[in-house]
């Protein structure tokens, strides 16, 4: 079957697409201010095409008529036209700019509300620095792009054609032999657009690569000092920036490779111009003006010539850094808004897991029919070895990921058929990994809530035993916690995340190993704030330091993706099952389960 030629349509993120998209879906809403700087480019290169020829008027004064006093006018016509040209430009170029900044940040807003929409599992597949990249290279590339485009038609063209102008009508035959060096030219220039379009590509991924390394080693100093891996870290990093000079080598000849035979080519222009005007003023009787007006106009299209003739390449270069941006916003949320969906309405806060299945990837389930449910305004705690699936079942009741199979309901309503942020709004949520933003204490508490007054920050930091080390810095609650909150310690950072919790208020509570990183000290005080926390609210809490758990109202031992036995934890050591072996491995027990009993209970 015969095989149609492939149209540029058949890319959608091929050169005239993008274009077209990047002028009917951002530049076209600034058009009035783009039709401003269009009429003062054109008054500009109008001024230049003035000059010109005035500088030529002023030759004939001096060389011709011998006229002082016309050689006095046309300087001042002369100047005042450059100044009118200094004026015209700057009045373009601020106007530009400030199209482009607002494109710009439109653009960067655009590509982090997309991310914000984005499910938990869109991230763990890529690295963040990836989008650190697509945020200031792909919005900066979109606006240089439009700007190349609006330069070319307003100033290069514009300019070109006036000067063309000048040159026709001072000599329409030398004019001629001026242009003889362009068919070449472009048939240089198209030979180098697709290796342009590769190394551009590559220029962008090494630059990811070089922000992924830099990123990591900062994140990651500690490991990188405690390790020793500060030489690993540079050789990885002096790799990535190695690669990426290579590659910005190899660009700037492919880019620039077209120099040397245009400048031969112009140089053949220019000496056919000059042979033939000067033959024409020796012999033909043209006047030194001419000649000079015509050369003056000449030597001034050459620089917007060449920039008209590089469009191709400079246009493609960029443009990468254009389709990476918009690769990302225009593929579908994998967390697609669910507003429309009716709000979770609480009464008691009663959660249900029916029949939950769930694999990350085909073939590897990570939960396996799973069911229980947690009492209203009690403790629910899941126990049990890593990877057996106690952290997803957090992650599915937060909908960070959708359940494969099965339900799980809340008051009787399937979390899926409501919206998100009603049943997040309704969840408090605390880690083992606690993530603090790079603020004050004050902000960070007041995250959990919007427009939380100072009372209800210090109320909620004393809930959560917080207050007293925060009252010791010398600027209290507007302390700075650094990024990631690395001024603080662990324990500090804990009980700054259970006043985030608790500022919120919400009747269900999720807790996934809080205490687990902690010291002995720094644990206590971290589970005197949780019990505040936990008071009268629908709990379910991760554990593997099992004595933190012993006064659930539920213990529930999870195996891969199961659970295995159930109980209150006398009742679970009685049985002698999976839950007294932990137990034992733990305190290093090596009795039977009726003796760890007492001990339990005085635990």
């Amino acid at each position: 079957m015969a095989q149609f030629p492939k149209k540029i349509t058949d890319d959608p993120y091929g050169a005239a697409i993008l274009i077209r998209r990047l002028v009917t879906e951002q530049g076209i809403a600034y058009w009035r201010r783009y039709l401003v700087a269009f009429a003062l480019m054109a008054v500009a290169a109008g001024a230049t095409a003035a000059a010109t020829y005035v500088l030529g008027q002023v030759i004939n004064q001096a060389y011709v008529d011998r006229n002082v006093t016309g050689i006095a006018i046309f300087s001042g016509i002369t100047v005042v036209l450059l100044f009118i040209k200094g004026v015209a430009t700057y009045g373009h170029m601020v106007i530009l700019n400030k199209i482009s900044n607002a494109i710009l940040a439109n653009n960067q807003r655009q590509l982090f509300a997309k991310l914000m929409s984005e499910s938990i599992g869109f991230f763990s597949e890529r690295h963040s620095s990836e989008f650190l990249a697509r945020l200031t290279a792909g919005a900066k590339s979109i606006t240089d792009v439009l700007n190349m485009l609006v330069n070319a038609i307003g100033r290069d063209f514009l300019m070109l054609v006036s000067m063309l102008g000048v040159m026709v009508w001072q000599d329409p035959l030398m004019a001629f032999i001026g242009l003889v060096a362009v068919p070449p030219a472009m048939l240089v220039l198209r030979k180098l657009v697709k290796r342009i379009k590769g190394l551009a590509f590559n220029q962008f991924t090494g630059t990811a690569d070089i922000l992924e390394t830099m990123q990591e080693s900062l994140q990651g100093i500690r490991t990188v000092k405690a390790f020793t891996l500060e030489d690993t870290m540079q050789r990885r990093i002096d790799e990535n920036i190695a690669a990426v000079e290579r590659n910005a080598n190899k660009m700037a000849r492919v880019a620039n490779r077209s120099n040397p035979l245009m400048e031969m080519l112009g140089g053949f222009a220019i000496a056919g111009c000059l042979l033939y005007g000067g033959y024409s003023v020796v012999a033909l009787g043209a006047t030194p003006g001419q000649f000079f007006s015509f050369m003056t106009a000449f030597l001034m299209a050459t620089e917007p010539a060449k920039r008209l003739a590089r469009l191709n390449i400079d246009l493609n270069s960029q443009l990468v850094g254009a389709r990476m941006l918009l690769e990302v916003v225009d593929s579908p949320a994998s967390e697609r808004s669910d507003e429309g969906k009716p709000a979770l309405e609480l009464t008691e806060a009663q959660i249900e897991l029916r029949d939950v299945s769930f694999a990350y990837r085909a073939g590897e389930p990570v939960l396996n029919r799973m069911s229980f449910v947690a009492e209203p305004g009690k403790v629910t705690a899941l126990v049990g070895p890593s990877g057996g699936g106690k952290s997803t079942v957090l992650g599915l009741l937060l909908r960070f990921y959708e359940t494969r199979e099965g339900k799980i309901l809340i008051d009787g309503q399937s979390i899926s058929a409501v919206s998100r942020k009603s049943l997040r709004q309704q969840t408090a949520y605390v880690g083992q990994d606690v993530y603090l933003f790079r603020d004050t204490i004050r902000a960070n508490i007041a995250f959990g809530k919007r427009g939380a007054t100072d009372d209800e920050i210090v109320g909620a930091a004393k809930a959560a035993c917080a207050h007293d080390f925060i009252m010791g810095f010398p600027l209290g609650y507007d302390t700075p916690v650094g990024e990631h909150g690395t001024q603080l310690s662990g324990g500090q950072r804990q009980r700054i995340a259970v006043a985030r919790a608790l500022i919120k208020n919400a009747p269900i509570i999720l807790l996934d190993e809080a205490t687990a990183a902690l010291d002995s000290e720094s644990e206590k005080q971290v589970q005197e704030a949780i019990e505040h926390l936990c008071q009268n609210r629908t709990t379910i809490v991760i554990a593997h330091r099992l004595h933190t758990i012993m006064h659930a109202d539920a213990i529930l031992v999870v195996e891969g993706g199961e659970i295995v036995e159930r109980g209150r934890h006398e009742e679970l050591l009685r049985r002698g099952g999976r839950y007294a072996s932990f137990f034992r491995l733990q305190y290093h027990h090596d009795t039977s389960p009726q003796e760890l009993a007492p001990i339990g209970a005085i635990v």
